[in-house]
């Protein structure tokens, strides 16, 4: 990890940083003693109120990083607002509050809430009013709630904006900028993502003063234990049977699977049904409500396949996906790499299959493991029907 560019130590300890007893209570209750690269970086810079910008690997514990801090910085006893965090997604958010939530079980007194779109906005307000000290949200449900004069934002004095890239490359920008405007008492702000990115640069330019910049590289034990295998096929229909006989051989029993296009996530969840697999899709046009009960089906083990389009990408907690199926290779670089994410996770070996059908697919992942430095073992059948893997010079 470096810490303004220098090499620091990154085996810290919880009980080193100065926490406060229910802070540690709560940590204690989840098992946890060391803290995360990010976390020993970021912790003691925002406990002093410092602007942070912090780049790390995805699974790292960045919700920590800034939850912990901001939740000692709450004051029980005031009814305003005084910590915001903005998410991309309402996935993330939701996650998030849970995870305050975790820290926050024994500070009395400290109400946390959730907003973000496809929620009936009444249910939201009606939760206002019991006057929450710290607010986790999408940027478009957060400007609705301000245009309708139901939260105020003056009193905020930490501010988070999590997933920074991806929200800003959503096209939130505006919606950032103006919230982050309407907090005249902001102590500091810190920026969390797993790149840096111009957009993520020009709101830290404009908005932090001598940001402590924090960055945790995808090297040795912070890099996710991922085994990756592509598997050349000789056409598009053999990507179903491929990967049927991956799930019954393999023995995975929580496994995600990605596609481009909604139509796709619900026809190849559609298949794997008749074939006898408990699995579901997710996508941007599936109902919110019934999003948050197969992601909760699928955290607690009823669900085999997550079928999911990009949208799953970024943001889901789940610690023991034992596989990541793209189904699809994705159309964009980075999409591969947040995928992937979704398996190897706390500590955990996870293992990632690409099926790649076409000459269009083959240059794509040509260039996802020349760019990204990616060791991709290449599978092929053989004549009896066996994945073998294909010597590479």
């Amino acid at each position: 990890m470096e810490i303004n560019g220098i090499e620091v130590d990154e085996n810290i300890r919880y009980d080193s940083l100065g926490l406060s007893p229910t802070v540690m209570r709560a940590l204690n209750d989840k098992g946890y003693v060391m803290a995360t690269p990010v976390q020993g970086g970021s912790i003691p810079s925002l406990l002093e109120w410092k602007d942070v910008l912090a780049k790390a690997p995805t699974g790292t514990g960045k919700t920590f990083a800034f939850g912990i801090p901001m939740v000692e910085h709450l004051d029980p006893d005031s009814s305003d607002v005084q910590g915001l965090i903005l998410a991309p997604t309402r996935e993330l958010a939701i996650q998030i509050v849970d995870e305050l939530r975790s820290l926050c079980s024994y500070k009395e007194g400290v109400r946390c809430i959730c907003l973000y779109g496809g929620q009936p906005i009444n249910k939201q307000i009606m939760q206002l009013k019991k006057k929450p000290q710290l607010v986790v949200a999408t940027p478009g449900r957060l400007m609705d709630h301000v245009k309708r004069h139901t939260v105020r934002l003056d009193k905020v004095q930490s501010v988070v904006l999590d997933e920074a890239d991806r929200m800003l490359d959503m096209g939130f920008i505006d919606d950032v900028v103006k919230i982050l405007d309407m907090m005249p008492q902001r102590k500091n702000l810190g920026l969390f993502s797993a790149t840096i990115s111009r957009e993520v640069m020009d709101i830290s330019w404009v908005y932090q003063r001598d940001p402590v910049e924090i960055t945790v590289r995808p090297v040795e034990e912070n890099r996710p234990d991922i085994q990756q295998y592509r598997i050349d096929l000789d056409n598009w229909e053999q990507k179903l049977p491929t990967m049927v006989a991956l799930l019954e051989n393999g023995g995975y029993e929580r496994t995600i699977a990605f596609c481009n296009t909604k139509n796709m996530t619900d026809r190849l969840s559609a298949l794997l049904q008749m074939k006898g697999f408990t699995c579901a899709p997710i996508h941007g046009n599936i109902p919110q409500k019934i999003r948050e009960k197969t992601l909760k089906t699928f955290r607690k083990g009823e669900l085999r396949v997550l079928v999911a389009t990009d949208v799953a990408a970024r943001g889901l907690d789940i610690d023991d996906v034992d596989a990541v199926f793209n189904y699809d290779v994705p159309d964009e670089q980075e999409y591969y790499i947040h995928r992937i994410g979704r398996t190897g996770r706390a500590k955990r070996h996870g293992v990632a299959y690409t099926f790649v059908s076409s000459v269009t697919e083959q240059l794509k992942m040509d260039e996802i493991a020349s760019n990204h430095k990616m060791d991709i073992q290449l599978l092929r059948y053989d004549s009896d029907g066996c994945l073998l893997p294909v010597e590479t010079n």
